[in-house]
């Protein structure tokens, strides 16, 4: 009975634990205000480019006549892991702190359009854990620049495109 009862709380415990984690590593969901958008599209997008190259290599070992299984499985460990990160930054940062629900109906087709792009997104990170398919890759880069478009608009957009510019001339 006693030894019951042990295992009961050693499992509490464990799991608790794991709660915690989880939760340690999400961007805060306190109202702390520190947001920047840009920089986590661009994560996106370099974490497309990540998984793209992750695909080429597991091609690449997999038709190799002597396979080097310990780095096949990194180069896929690898794509799996971005394509987390991806779905993380959407639903963790975009879809449950900065896409709000529209006040008015005039916010619905917007916000509609937003939440269509987002679940594109994850649906192709998705389907990029599932195969070696870089289709996939070229579909999360169009959706990302949709995103992009829809999210900030076409005048904030050419203005960051001017200070990307900038930054690098200067």
């Amino acid at each position: 009975m006693r030894n019951h009862r042990s295992f009961k709380i050693f499992c509490s415990i464990i799991l608790a634990a794991q709660v915690w984690a989880v939760a340690l590593f999400a961007h805060c969901e306190i109202p702390c205000g520190i947001y920047n958008d840009k920089a986590r599209i661009e994560m996106i997008k370099e974490h497309v480019t990540t998984i793209e190259k992750s695909m080429n290599k597991i091609i690449e070992l997999s038709k190799a006549g002597d396979k080097n299984y310990n780095q096949l499985v990194r180069w896929v460990n690898n794509k799996e892991e971005h394509a987390n990160k991806i779905q993380e930054i959407v639903t963790q940062y975009f879809m449950t702190q900065r896409i709000k629900l529209p006040a008015d109906a005039a916010g619905k087709t917007a916000y509609s359009e937003r939440l269509a792009l987002l679940h594109s997104m994850l649906v192709y990170a998705m389907k990029s854990k599932q195969t070696t398919d870089t289709k996939n890759c070229d579909m999360l880069r169009e959706v990302v620049g949709k995103f992009d478009t829809a999210y900030f608009g076409d005048a904030e957009l050419h203005h960051l495109k001017d200070e990307h510019k900038k930054e690098k001339l200067g």
